[in-house]
């Protein structure tokens, strides 16, 4: 058993340097594991992060579908996840096969595919192209006018996108467990409380929520906007592990967890599987590996490398 601690954190740095690894943590891991990341940030970002590392292994403090866009864009190195069963209720609820049975069943729409990278590579594979919260907009703006879009799996983040851009598009039903969680009246009770905090809402939450809000962005835009407006707190509508990153790098200012109708704040249960004790152990072991059959790593890739294209 790994020693607790301040020892065990000791002994996962130890286990870095012996590997060759990257610590990569997601915005909501638990402040533990941000505090021992060489980066936290979005999915897709501490991807290419980590491509930019001469790290032989990866270890992606997230869920399952992040490790695996690590492994995608990083074929040649080890990636190790903490916990193999840190899913995500979002990309579950889009199965490859559904997806697949979906187009296959409406051939005659010759849908165009964008994804939001929150899937599985088989999904991705399936797709035409990716897209963040941060560039979706660009992205369904540069996709061929003639084609009928389908947008998955996130059906508030796509309405969002339709919103922004004025493109119909057939949205997937899917959505995050904790964004959905917050509610307008949860916004309008914790507004009274705080009357001169603006209110940042991540696009994954419902449409009555984002009207509310006074900045809807995704997790990577939030420290930006927090940083350049002037106001000294900010109500928080998203995972409540974004808060400790926020208040790390913005230590001046205030954040106040968006309340949900169960509590104060909302968490993720995938993302809080991964603790300190399984980090260690996975950079022990080197295991959980994710491991992706070479053909269907390049399908996912080309969508990937596409919207990379697009955001030029």
């Amino acid at each position: 058993m790994p020693a607790k601690g301040l020892d065990l954190v000791e002994d996962i740095l130890a286990l870095k340097r012996e590997r060759n690894a990257v610590i990569l943590a997601h915005n909501y891991q638990i402040k533990e594991i941000q505090e021992v990341a060489d980066f936290v940030g979005d999915s897709l970002g501490l991807s290419f992060k980590a491509a930019e590392t001469d790290a032989q292994v990866i270890a992606f403090c997230g869920v399952h579908f992040m490790a695996e866009t690590a492994k995608i864009l990083n074929p040649a190195k080890t990636v190790i996840l903490p916990d193999r069963e840190a899913g995500c209720s979002l990309a579950d609820s889009c199965p490859a096969d559904a997806l697949e049975a979906f187009l296959k069943a409406h051939a005659e729409k010759n849908y165009y595919v964008i994804a939001y990278i929150n899937c599985s590579a088989a999904v991705k594979a399936l797709s035409d192209v990716i897209c963040t919260s941060g560039n979706a907009v660009k992205i369904v703006n540069a996709a061929p006018k003639e084609r009928n879009l389908l947008f998955v799996p996130d059906e508030n983040l796509g309405a969002w996108v339709m919103e922004q851009t004025g493109r119909p598009m057939d949205l997937w039903k899917g959505s995050c467990h904790v964004h959905v969680e917050f509610t307008a009246q949860g916004i309008e009770k914790i507004r009274e409380q705080y009357p001169g905090a603006p209110v940042v809402a991540h696009p994954e939450c419902r449409q009555a929520v984002r009207l509310l809000a006074d900045e809807v962005c995704s997790t990577e835009r939030m420290i930006g906007f927090c940083r350049e407006y002037p106001a000294p707190a900010f109500i928080i509508v998203t995972e409540e592990g974004m808060l400790h990153r926020l208040r790390r790098e913005l230590p001046g200012k205030t954040f106040i967890p968006g309340p949900t109708p169960e509590c104060a704040c909302a968490e993720c249960r995938f993302m809080k599987l991964n603790t300190l004790e399984k980090l260690h152990d996975c950079l022990r072991d080197l295991q959980p590996e994710i491991v992706l059959p070479e053909a269907l790593r390049l399908q996912a890739e080309r969508p990937i490398r596409r919207m990379l294209e697009w955001s030029r």
